[in-house]
């Protein structure tokens, strides 16, 4: 494993700045990965799926120091507002969420109070324990064979639409195989 100051500065590059987020984020992964035991993520790349379940600073982070990729079908975001990381061990079936702690911004508060917010929490987050800033959890998680990483699947054609759907993701609606657009969970609107 690297460093905490080269995953920081991969982190910083990954994400175009550095700031509390990705300081959290680094510390948040490292941890999720020494429970797990894993060493290298790049040499272990295909042992780990991650969950990360905010779309902020934090994740860019967390991609860095696990190697995992939406594009590689080994980072999956679930949109729950959490600075949150859940890490799937493949090869032994174990996981464990490491969750950041509410109270971890006050400690930076009160470590750091000549500081201004953001310079105060990226040094508090840096020095702060682990058992200080984060919540761990072993936890079970259960990936189907088509949301790992390296799944080959039939592809299916939305009745609706025409496009193709890949992973086992369409839907079954009034006898049509449809892609989840066209059975009513948009996001867009046609225009």
């Amino acid at each position: 494993m690297k460093s905490f100051e080269e995953y920081l500065r991969l982190a910083e590059v990954a994400h175009g700045h550095l700031c509390a987020g990705q300081v959290l984020g680094v510390r948040l992964a490292m941890l999720g990965l020494r429970k797990l035991g894993i060493e290298d993520s790049v040499t272990d790349r295909k042992r780990l799926v991650t969950y990360v379940e905010i779309d902020r600073c934090v994740t860019d982070a967390v991609a860095v120091v696990t190697n995992c990729r939406l594009g590689k079908r080994a980072l999956k975001f679930r949109d729950w507002g959490k600075v949150a990381a859940t890490f799937v061990d493949l090869k032994t079936g174990r996981a464990v969420r490491v969750a950041a702690k509410e109270s971890a911004k006050q400690c930076a508060r009160e470590m750091f109070p000549e500081l201004e917010k953001e310079a105060g929490q990226q040094r508090a987050y840096a020095q702060l324990p682990d058992e200080t800033l984060f919540e761990v959890s072993n936890v079970r998680v259960k990936l189907a064979p088509e949301d790992l990483p390296g799944f080959k699947g039939p592809r299916v054609v939305c009745e609706e639409c025409g496009e193709g759907i890949n992973f086992k993701r369409e839907v079954l609606r009034g006898g049509r195989m449809l892609c989840r657009g066209c059975a009513g969970e948009q996001y867009y609107e046609r225009l």
